[in-house]
């Protein structure tokens, strides 16, 4: 005890006792100690208290769902203390008392984001856009530029999907690995201090089940990044045992091989009891020391938890724990073994901490009532405006009775939602649709105002809202000199690239081959040579985690790009491109962004598994980031050089049977932008418009020569980029001047070809123009067998799409065009 107690003294207390801060190691008297204890013990029990009231607010149907923190609130006392300003978290939403214990929550913003209020300064965590217990912090200014990160607590904001939060862990911790080994990165004092910052992550003892927690696992053990792992183990995952969950029931003994040692690198493991106050102290100070100075991977497991209200809101735990494990929780619950041995040590006195947990008490009570009033006050007052203008309308309407209803019923609502304001002033036009008043137009306005108003707080920032985005950088078109030769389509990109890492210090590229044989259609060939091993990384095989990386390493102020060597394997990783990727500004309200670019190749080849053209899927699952479609190397090169003038999430598929054609080399490598969002026309035409993108345009344009031969003159668009489509609508434009369309593409019918026609057809209202049936020509809904026959006969071909439109010309002209088969 002796050893543990002087260790102890040497944390500061702070004045405000929902914080602790470690930042100090100066001498401590026994009394300055005595209050650091009690400091910690009322942010633990402040946090176990909201955690009760928070279940009940759920039951009572104030809150939608809960999902709380008790029973782990020691061990996070314990790791604050450990956590450093310019440190990062990735946890997942257990870690309530650590927020607390930070500063980052407090008792009102702990209950705003429980009831999901919209404001981002009630609920800094995301503006009531997650559940509660998804924690973040604000890394932009309000201008969307960073905050100097090394001055502040850091958190990544939550995502609820297990072990989703394991790979975007990874690479904030290899960014300090970046910013201690490479020189000369730009703005680096805003992001790092020599590379002296530790990630630290959290997950439950059931998740590490995940594949993505062991990929993370080996990931950080062969990269040595200084990482530090809790894992909370409780021995259940949601109603399940351990013994359905993990081999032995017990992760640190199944990763002794991880274990390092004097001669093998690894990780030091560390396992201590939760309930353990003094040496959940010294084994975290350890921990965090060993991680930041030597960059070594850390996993603590922290074993003896308790859950004490079961998973979440949705059950009792009372179903599946048997008695003698619930007498066991009761007794080694950590709030209650802390409590005791602070009687036990002389901290406190029984009677001053029945004291301190009365006041709490009351003080969480007041917190959720503030809490609950601040909600609900904007909400009263629309309703109350809402209310006004029925009356007005009722007064003055033949349907007065029906209008009368719908505004005592929303008068009479004490706790009104905008569900119900929006619903009852919209219902209230249809009794008035053929009537003409000053009061129906003032209702008008009102609604079409409040959607303008309201509709943003549950919308905005899924893209960049900045007046300057990547929709926004302006073309700079490739130059060349009289002496410009064809060369093969990579040496561009090569090339390209070794323009940018010179243009751009804090720009990396890392992937499966992408290091030593420069990728493997050798678009970063010398690259490794010249800019070293950091910057131009090998990695294992492991897609999830080489765009976690990304993920992680973008949030730190770098601009990484990650390569997934082929389209097919994005499957591998789309779950975290979905669920955390692209959903990173929308999740914060625009608070943190991940401007991550994501390389890969794909399109026309043979085979199952290299021929992937899942662009449907793709289309609907990573909205939040852009999807660029280049048709050759150079305009991918020009995406690269556009994105990196900006600060936004997107994803490069170049085409893979494209890196052996011929294209000229620029002159102005690393300048020339290809614009986002924006379609090319490259052959006009009057007959007909064909629309398609990548691999596939270059068939399209054999078959639009071919048509002209026999007297049909097609005009060809490339789409360019996906997401976002055409935003000067220059398809229409097109179509208004032909009166046909035809869009062809490589995925399946019902994907990107079905998304492209409803822009067209219905953002852009192109039937207006439309004298024939608007069709398009798909992949088989089968993938290619090998070899160029599967390409051909599943995949559209230069006769399927001259024969399509031919067919479209012989409805409209048969005489001229004869039916051919």
């Amino acid at each position: 005890m002796a050893r543990r107690f002087s260790l102890l003294l040497q944390y500061q207390t702070i004045p405000n006792f929902m914080q602790t801060n470690p930042q100090t190691n100066s001498e401590l008297s026994f009394d300055d100690f005595k209050a650091e204890v009690l400091n910690d013990y009322k942010i633990a029990v402040t946090s176990r208290e909201c955690s009760l009231l928070g279940r009940r607010e759920v039951l009572t149907g104030k809150a939608k769902f809960g999902i709380f923190g008790d029973g782990k609130e020691v061990p996070q006392l314990a790791w604050a203390k450990a956590f450093k300003k310019g440190d990062w978290r990735s946890g997942y939403y257990r870690d309530q008392t650590f927020m607390m214990a930070l500063g980052k929550l407090n008792i009102e913003q702990f209950f705003a984001g429980l009831y999901a209020h919209t404001d981002i300064e009630a609920d800094p965590m995301s503006a009531g856009r997650q559940m509660g217990g998804h924690f973040s912090t604000h890394s932009l200014n309000d201008d969307g530029t960073w905050k100097n990160l090394t001055t502040q607590y850091n958190s990544s904001p939550d995502i609820s999907p297990t072990a989703g939060q394991m790979p975007r862990l990874l690479g904030l911790a290899q960014a300090s690995k970046i910013f201690r080994n490479v020189k000369g990165i730009e703005n680096k004092t805003n992001f790092s201090i020599n590379g002296n910052e530790v990630a630290w992550g959290t997950i439950g003892n059931a998740s590490t089940s995940e594949g993505l927690f062991w990929e993370t696992i080996n990931a950080a053990g062969v990269l040595q990044v200084p990482m530090v792992m809790s894992v909370w183990d409780d021995e259940y995952g949601i109603s399940v045992h351990a013994k359905h969950q993990t081999t032995k029931e017990n992760i640190s003994e199944v990763l002794k091989g991880f274990q390092r040692t004097e001669t093998e690198n690894g990780y030091e493991i560390i396992r201590v009891n939760g309930w353990d106050y003094p040496t959940l102290v010294e084994e975290y100070q350890k921990a965090g020391k060993l991680a930041r100075e030597e960059h070594v991977p850390v996993l603590i497991h922290v074993q003896q938890l308790t859950q004490p209200q079961g998973h979440s809101t949705s059950g009792s735990h009372e179903r599946y724990k048997s008695p003698e494990r619930l007498q066991w929780e009761s007794e080694f619950d950590c709030n209650v073994q802390m409590r005791m041995w602070m009687l036990a040590n002389d901290m406190a006195t029984e009677e001053e901490l029945s004291e301190i947990e009365k006041q709490i008490k009351k003080q969480v009570r007041e917190g959720k009532k503030a809490a609950w009033e601040a909600f609900l006050a904007p909400q009263k007052r629309e309703q109350q405006e809402a209310v006004t203008l029925l009356g007005n309308l009722a007064e003055s309407s033949s349907n007065k009775i029906f209008i009368e209803k719908l505004k005592t019923d929303l008068a009479a609502e004490k706790e009104p939602n905008r569900r119900m304001i929006a619903a009852s002033t919209r219902k209230a036009l249809r009794y008035v649709a053929s009537e003409t008043s000053p009061e129906k137009g003032q209702l008008q306005d009102w609604i079409n105002n409040y959607f303008e108003i309201i509709q943003p707080k549950y919308s905005s920032d899924l893209y960049s809202e900045a007046k300057e985005n990547a929709t926004t950088v302006t073309e700079i078109k490739p130059t060349y000199d009289d002496k410009a030769t064809d060369v093969d389509a990579r040496l561009v990109l090569r090339d390209n690239f070794d323009a940018i890492f010179t243009k751009h210090p804090n720009t990396l590229i890392f992937g499966e081959d992408a290091g030593t044989i420069g990728d493997v259609n050798q678009g970063l060939e010398g690259m490794q040579d010249k800019y070293g091993e950091q910057r131009v990384a090998d990695t294992g095989i492991r897609e999830a985690t080489i765009l976690g990386q990304g993920i992680g390493m973008a949030m730190r102020g770098l601009r990484p790009i990650a390569e997934i060597q082929y389209l097919d394997y994005i499957l591998y990783c789309l779950q975290i491109m979905s669920d955390d990727l692209v959903t990173v500004r929308y999740r914060t309200k625009g608070k943190q962004k991940a401007p991550l670019i994501v390389r890969t190749r794909g399109h026309r080849l043979e085979g199952i598994w290299h021929s992937g053209s899942q662009m449907g899927g793709l289309i609907h699952l990573l909205r939040g980031m852009y999807i660029l479609v280049p048709r050759n190397m150079t305009k991918a090169a020009g995406f690269y050089n556009t994105l990196l003038e900006t600060d936004e999430p997107a994803l490069v598929i170049e085409c893979l049977n494209g890196y052996r054609l011929k294209e000229k080399m620029p002159t102005n490598l690393g300048e020339f932008r290809t614009p986002i969002g924006l379609v090319e026309t490259i052959k006009e035409g009057t007959d007909i418009t064909l629309i398609s993108y990548g691999s596939t345009l270059r068939v399209v344009e054999e078959a639009a020569k071919e048509l002209n031969q026999v007297g049909i003159d097609a005009e060809v668009i490339d789409i360019q980029s996906l997401l976002p489509l055409d935003l000067n609508k220059d398809m229409v434009k097109s179509v208004q001047k032909t009166n046909r369309v035809l869009v062809i593409d490589e995925d399946v019918s019902g994907g990107a070809s079905a998304y492209i026609l409803q822009n067209l057809l219905d953002e852009q209202d192109g039937y207006k123009h439309l004298d024939s049936k608007p069709q398009t020509l798909t992949a088989k809904p089968h993938r290619p067998a090998y070899g160029t026959d599967g390409d051909y006969f599943s995949k559209p071909s230069t006769e399927d799409i001259f024969e399509k439109v031919y067919d479209m010309m012989h409805e409209v002209n048969p005489v001229n065009f004869p039916k051919l088969r």
